[in-house]
C-alpha cells in the first residue's frame, strides 16, 4: 500500500488538475494553443538540482549526464575535487506540451527514479493573463543496495522507497529574470532513529538571471522546517540545507550546466533531505550537468508553436 497510495493520488491529483485548467480556458473562451504562452523561463527543466518551470517539449527526448566531484576543500592532493565524483544518468520525455515523464539511475545508494511533471497553469501574457505558471512534480526513488546480513528486523522491499512530492509555483517577471518557489514533501519509508520524521516538510526558492542570450546565471535554496532531520549527540542537526549556485551556457542543442553546491547528492530526496555539508566551512562541491535533446517525434505544422525548439 506504501507503493501504490502516492502513486495513486499524483495520477487522480493530475487527472483533477488537468480537468480544472481545461474548464478555466474554456470560461475564459480561449483556445490553449491561441494563447500568448510565456517560454524560455529557464533554458532547461531543471535550475541545478530543483525542477524548473520549463518541461521537455512535446516529442523531444533529453539526455541529461550530472557529474558531482568532491569538496574543493581537498585542495591539489585531491585536485580540487576531480579525484572524486559522483554520477547521475537520467532521461526526460515530453508527452505533451504539459506532460513530461522521466527515469534517472544515480551511483548514491545506486539508487534509480522515476518521475512525471505536469503543467497545471501556464504563465500567459495578452487579453486574459494569467500571472503563473503552476506545476506538480511526483518523484518515487528506489535505493538498491545489498541489504546487510544479521539485521536484527526483516527488511522489506517498501523500505527501500521515498516519494517526493511538490508544487512548483513560478514567474517570469521579465525577459531577464524568472524566480520560483517550491513547497516540498518528502516522504521515507524508514527512516535511522525513531526520532525522525518520516515525512519531511520543506520550501525550496529558486531563480534565474539572464546574462547574455545564451548564458544564465542561476541559484536555488531549499529549508527544511525544524525538529525533523537527525541530530548529533549534542543536539545539532546533523544534516544541512542545500544552497547551489551555477551557470547555464547553451550552444544548440546542448544546455551545459556548470555550478558549485554543497549538496553532491543528485536525486530529490537526497540534497534535500541528506546534505552534510556546509558552504560556511568550506564544503563546496563543483559539478555540471550536460543535457542534449532528440526530436523522437516531428510535431505536426498547425502544432509548431506549442513544440518550438528547445528552450532560447
Amino acid at each position: 500500500m506504501k507503493f501504490i497510495y502516492p502513486v495513486f493520488f499524483s495520477c487522480t491529483m493530475l487527472v483533477s488538475f488537468n480537468g480544472v485548467s481545461q474548464d478555466m480556458l474554456d470560461e475564459l473562451g480561449e483556445d490553449p494553443k491561441e494563447m500568448e504562452r510565456v517560454t524560455a523561463s529557464f533554458k532547461n527543466s531543471k535550475v541545478i538540482n530543483a525542477q524548473s518551470t520549463e518541461t521537455t517539449h512535446k516529442g523531444v527526448l533529453d539526455f541529461r549526464i550530472s557529474h558531482r566531484f568532491g569538496m574543493l576543500s581537498g585542495g591539489l592532493y585531491e585536485l580540487f575535487g576531480l579525484d572524486q565524483a559522483s554520477l547521475r544518468l537520467s532521461f526526460d520525455y515530453g508527452i505533451t506540451s504539459r506532460l513530461m515523464v522521466g527515469f534517472g539511475r544515480s551511483t548514491y545508494q545506486k539508487t534509480y527514479d522515476e518521475y512525471i511533471k505536469y503543467k497545471i497553469l501556464w504563465q500567459t501574457d495578452g487579453s486574459n493573463k494569467m500571472p503563473i505558471t503552476l506545476i506538480w512534480y511526483s518523484n518515487m526513488a528506489i535505493s538498491t543496495l545489498k541489504v546487510p546480513e544479521n539485521l536484527p528486523y526483516e527488511f522489506k522491499f517498501t523500505q527501500r522507497l521515498v516519494y517526493t512530492h511538490q508544487l512548483i509555483i513560478g514567474r517570469k517577471f521579465t525577459e531577464g529574470f524568472t524566480a520560483e518557489i517550491l513547497p516540498t514533501v518528502v516522504h521515507r519509508n524508514i527512516v535511522a532513529t525513531a526520532a525522525e520524521k518520516n515525512t519531511v516538510y520543506v520550501i525550496g526558492a529558486a531563480g534565474r538571471i539572464k546574462l547574455t542570450r545564451r548564458i544564465a546565471l542561476n541559484a536555488e535554496y531549499f529549508y527544511v522546517l525544524p525538529d525533523q532531520l537527525a541530530k548529533d549527540a549534542t543536539g545539532k542537526d546533523i544534516y544541512t540545507n542545500s544552497l547551489s549556485i551555477g551557470f547555464d551556457i547553451e550552444t544548440g542543442g546542448h544546455v551545459f550546466q556548470l555550478h558549485f553546491t554543497n549538496s553532491p547528492i543528485m536525486i530529490d530526496k537526497g540534497y534535500i533531505t541528506e546534505t552534510t555539508q556546509k558552504w560556511t566551512d568550506g564544503d563546496i562541491n563543483f559539478g555540471f550537468n550536460i543535457s542534449r535533446v532528440f526530436t523522437i517525434v516531428k510535431p505536426k505544422k498547425k502544432e509548431e508553436p506549442e513544440t518550438e525548439a528547445p528552450i532560447e
